[in-house]
């Protein structure tokens, strides 16, 4: 590390099948000793019973280390687990499930100062490696914390092919994303809003277009498992490079953000969510949108707003008020004359 680095990287990034009956080598190869150390695994109760061999494994390989299950990503529950591990003097916590359990143990490891290791279960959003944790705060809003990314990610790519499908289509809307984020991020930098580092932009227009891109269509092969896991990892790294998540999240992300705001019963995963505001971010950015829109559909993505229950009306509200879900984050939204009839015509198109 130089005197110029600013952001941390994980010692340890594996993608490949069968790998988690293979953490604990793995992990000694790249950090001696660390079975030794007192460790906690987080999961929930659903991945417990049925992975128990694979759970049970992992356990005896740290020294018979306890399990602690969680039901949702809630403040109150990490801060538990972080008293938990600081009180008992534990300095390994692994998280092994999806999105909730990551973003939870994640948070605890960070403000307890114990290693993180991170197997995700699920390829369903970036946030397995972004210095970042979402969490709800006493039963009601989101929040978005800053942390630690993990010390080790090791992706079983056999895992995530038992994984729903659906998640894993929420991963592909999660990356395509990207396309227009980093559009919104160069616009908030040249007004003086954001920093914008060449490095994390590149990284993030890569990520995106290994997915747009990739000639593998069938998301359940080795080959495109293998690609979306490392695009959504060096997406949380291009957010840890950046100090802020302005290289994964922009204008289509305000308009997710609104729907979780201001629309909670419309069903739809935040990745989805993302994809469906691409579409639209990328009309308002003067963009070609057809370019998402066929990428979405060689991947079996439904960018059909009615099919979420979504009508022309609440489109529209959504993309309303998505700008005030952040004030502070400058996008093409704050240069751009939202009007029904532009809306209604995006909507339309994304219903062929």
């Amino acid at each position: 590390m130089h005197q110029f680095t600013r952001f941390s990287l994980p010692l340890c990034m594996v993608v490949d099948e069968g790998v988690f009956g293979h953490t604990d080598e793995i992990l000694e190869d790249y950090m001696p000793g660390i079975t030794k150390k007192k460790a906690i695994l987080v999961t929930e109760e659903f991945l417990k019973n049925t992975y128990s061999d694979i759970v049970r494994e992992i356990c005896d390989d740290f020294g018979e280390a306890p399990v602690f299950t969680v039901s949702d990503a809630d403040y109150e529950t990490a801060s538990a687990l972080a008293k938990k591990i600081s009180m008992e003097s534990i300095g390994v916590v692994i998280g092994f499930g999806g999105g909730r359990v990551l973003d939870t143990a994640k948070y605890a490891a960070h403000i307890s100062k114990a290693v993180y290791i991170c197997l995700p279960t699920t390829l369903s959003n970036d946030s397995l490696a972004s210095p970042f944790s979402v969490l709800t705060m006493e039963g009601r809003s989101r929040k978005t914390l800053p942390c630690k990314i993990p010390t080790a990610i090791i992706v079983d790519t056999e895992m995530i092919r038992k994984a729903p499908v659906s998640q894993t289509m929420s991963g592909i809307g999660d990356t395509i994303g990207k396309y227009t984020a980093v559009y919104d991020w160069a616009i908030a930098a040249k007004a003086g809003n954001a920093r914008l580092d060449d490095f994390a932009y590149s990284i993030a227009s890569m990520c995106c277009d290994s997915i747009m891109y990739c000639d593998e269509k069938s998301i359940q092969s080795k080959h495109f498992m293998t690609a979306l896991s490392r695009a959504l990892v060096m997406g949380g790294l291009a957010m840890e490079i950046a100090g802020s998540s302005r290289p994964c999240s922009g204008s289509e992300h305000l308009f997710a953000h609104a729907i979780e705001e201001y629309y909670p019963d419309i069903k739809i995963s935040h990745g989805l969510a993302v994809a469906l505001g691409c579409v639209g971010a990328a009309n308002f950015q003067g963009r070609d949108d057809m370019k998402i829109i066929e990428v979405c559909k060689k991947y079996g993505l439904d960018l059909n707003p009615e099919t979420y229950g979504m009508s022309r009306d609440m489109f529209a509200d959504i993309w309303m008020k998505a700008p005030g879900t952040r004030p502070d984050r400058v996008s093409i939204l704050n240069d751009t004359e939202l009007n029904r009839e532009w809306i209604d015509e995006i909507y339309s198109r994304m219903q062929k």
